[in-house]
C-alpha cells in the first residue's frame, strides 16, 4: 500500500502501523535520524538503509547506529542520482528485497521531485509498503477527482510494470539541488 501524509505525527504513526519486526526499510531523507530511531525500534530484527545528503546527518546516524540493535547502513547521498539508486538496489537485493520505502524529502516542498523519486525508487525496489511525507502531494490527492479507477495494492505503482532501474534521465539535470 502507498501512504501519503504530511503531519510528522501521522507519518510516524503510519510507520508504526506498517513496519514489522524483521523488515528491510529504505528511508530516503532520514535527516538527523528521529524517524530512523522509531524504525529501528519497530524492526529490531530487520535492516535499515538510511539516506540523506545533508552534512548534519552523518554524525547523528553514526551515533544512533551505536545505540540501537537494528543495523543502520547510512549513506550520505543524493537520492536523485542514478548511481545512488543502483548502489541501494544492490544492497537491497543482497538482503532479500525491500519491505518498506519511506520518503521524506523536504516535507512540504517540491512535490514533483518527491513524486519522481518515489516513482523511480519504488518501481525499482518494489516495496510491500511505501510512505511518502509531502504536503504538496497530499494536497493534490485531496483536490483531485477522476472517473477512472486505477489502483495499486502494493507499495509501488503496479501499472508501471517491471521497468527496473531506468536509464539515466535527461530531466535529472532539471532537478533543483535545494531540497
Amino acid at each position: 500500500m502507498i501512504n501519503v501524509v504530511y503531519d510528522i505525527k501521522v507519518y510516524r504513526q503510519v510507520l508504526r502501523d506498517i513496519i514489522k519486526e524483521d523488515d528491510v526499510v529504505v528511508e530516503l531523507g532520514c535527516h538527523t535520524g528521529n524517524s530512523t530511531r522509531i524504525i529501528s525500534q519497530l524492526a529490531p530484527n530487520g535492516k535499515i538503509i538510511a539516506l540523506d545528503k545533508g552534512s548534519e546527518s552523518k554524525d547523528k546516524l553514526e551515533e544512533l547506529n551505536r545505540e540501537v540493535k537494528t543495523p543502520i547502513r547510512f549513506m550520505q547521498s543524493d537520492v536523485r542520482l542514478h548511481q545512488t539508486l543502483e548502489e541501494v538496489a544492490k544492497k537491497v537485493d543482497e538482503v532479500g528485497g525491500c519491505d518498506v520505502l519511506s520518503v521524506d524529502l523536504g516535507g512540504g516542498y517540491h512535490p514533483d521531485t518527491t513524486f519522481k523519486v518515489f516513482f523511480i525508487w519504488s518501481s525499482t525496489l518494489k516495496p510491500r509498503d511505501t510512505i511518502i511525507r509531502n504536503r504538496g502531494l497530499l494536497d493534490f490527492i485531496h483536490s483531485s477527482t477522476s472517473s477512472e479507477k486505477i489502483r495499486s495494492e502494493k507499495g509501488w505503482l503496479e501499472s508501471c510494470g517491471d521497468d527496473g532501474i531506468p536509464p539515466r534521465l535527461k530531466e535529472l539535470k532539471l532537478w533543483s539541488p535545494k531540497l
